[in-house]
């Protein structure tokens, strides 16, 4: 089964997360791959709060949602958005914005949490973290808080990439922006604008029209092989493109611009969205398309291989289907499931490679909002693990 992009111009895994090589198909070659199957289960629960935070929800209604009221003492441990291998067995995953837009998340924290995967006791460990800030003063409009630490209210943080240094490019949906913070969660330049798009909260567009809706700016964010490029695939459709279609720029991280090259993504129906883009190599990418329904409603929850280099005369590319999330092989019932698990909720935010068959994937919970998983009863983070049936001839450099 095979689907259309188009182009415009111009150390080794811990033994835990280590399901098994390559086989003998290759991606390139591969017009479908078969069902993933379950290799590993972990789940944070909905109410995990960070130790010794401050106070958070104070900004939303106080009627209880899926049977939770706000406010709360600490801040949750809310949903993944983003997430970076370490290589020990341990991730670093980025919370989402907050509570949903920028007039409710002012008491959030943007953080990057540390995290481990016990899968053998089917949980996942927050075992530290960091919190994102602008001490010297790179963002030149006012912030929420007078002490410059970065509130869901000031930015919204949907992707990340680490580079080889060791910091940290974030993706943001206000701007869209592209943050790059050091190793300590500190910015470390002036936030960084798409030409010619703007987001409604776009502080810097003056009487310019927005051009994209709310929560549609960088939502997937990949690094090439050598960490040169990065390449922020946006959300939704800018206005005057095709519906459907998503802009996927190529950003110099050498020279500190974009480059003009832009490729786009198309979605299988203008109603879906994607949930993240990671690399594979040079020229290809692993990216989540989703559907808006959760549950019993939830019916598009895939995961693609977009090739860039196959391209025929009109530009246009194929993107195969690697895993559905909606069917996914659990023979040993892990989690407690049955023989078919599905994957049903409503945002699903991460992807990574952990060796050339195996990806972990993970939801965004949207605390308390999202209840896919049981109707009434907040979503947990779940981080799993999926072997697929052929190979995907990463990039070495993306295994070490």
């Amino acid at each position: 089964m095979t689907k259309r992009l188009t182009i415009i111009g111009g150390a080794a895994m811990a033994a835990a997360l280590a399901v098994g090589l390559a086989g003998p198909a290759s991606a390139h070659d591969a017009d479908e791959f078969g069902p993933a199957t379950l290799t590993g289960f972990a789940s944070l629960p909905a109410l995990t709060f960070v130790p010794a935070s401050e106070p958070s929800g104070s900004l939303l209604d106080t009627a209880p949602v899926n049977g939770v009221a706000a406010p709360w003492d600490d801040q949750p441990v809310q949903g993944f958005s983003g997430i970076v291998r370490n290589g020990d067995g341990t991730f670093e995953a980025m919370s989402d914005n907050g509570f949903g837009n920028k007039a409710n998340s002012g008491d959030f924290v943007l953080r990057i949490h540390s995290i481990a995967p016990v899968f053998h006791e089917n949980k996942v460990d927050v075992i530290g973290g960091i919190n994102l800030t602008d001490p010297k003063g790179y963002v030149t409009w006012p912030l929420t808080r007078e002490d410059r630490v970065l509130t869901g209210s000031d930015f919204d943080v949907e992707s990340i990439q680490r580079a080889a240094d060791g910091t940290y490019w974030i993706g943001d949906e206000f701007g869209p922006f592209l943050l790059h913070f050091d190793r300590t969660g500190a910015m470390m330049q002036a936030p960084i604008s798409l030409p010619g798009v703007f987001a409604p909260e776009n502080p810097l567009r003056g009487t310019t029209p927005n051009n994209i809706n709310s929560s549609k700016g960088f939502e997937g964010m990949a690094q090439s092989p050598d960490g040169r490029k990065l390449y922020p695939l946006l959300e939704g459709t800018v206005a005057g493109d095709t519906p459907g279609t998503l802009r996927f720029n190529e950003f110099d991280v050498r020279a500190g611009n974009y480059t003009g090259k832009r490729y786009i993504y198309k979605l299988d129906d203008p109603a879906n969205a994607i949930g993240d883009a990671i690399a594979v190599d040079g020229h290809r990418f692993l990216i989540i398309e989703r559907d808006n329904g959760q549950g019993d409603t939830a019916k598009t929850k895939k995961i693609y291989l977009a090739n860039f280099s196959d391209r025929d005369k009109d530009g246009a590319m194929d993107k195969t289907l690697v895993a559905d999330l909606m069917n996914i092989s659990n023979p040993k019932k892990l989690g407690g499931f049955g023989k078919t698990f599905t994957f049903p909720f409503q945002t699903i935010e991460d992807v990574v490679i952990l060796d050339n068959q195996t990806i972990a994937v993970l939801n965004d919970n949207n605390f308390p909002g999202s209840a896919g998983r049981a109707a009434g009863v907040p979503d947990n983070n779940e981080f799993i693990t999926l072997k697929l049936t052929q190979s995907l001839n990463a990039d070495q450099r993306f295994l070490d």
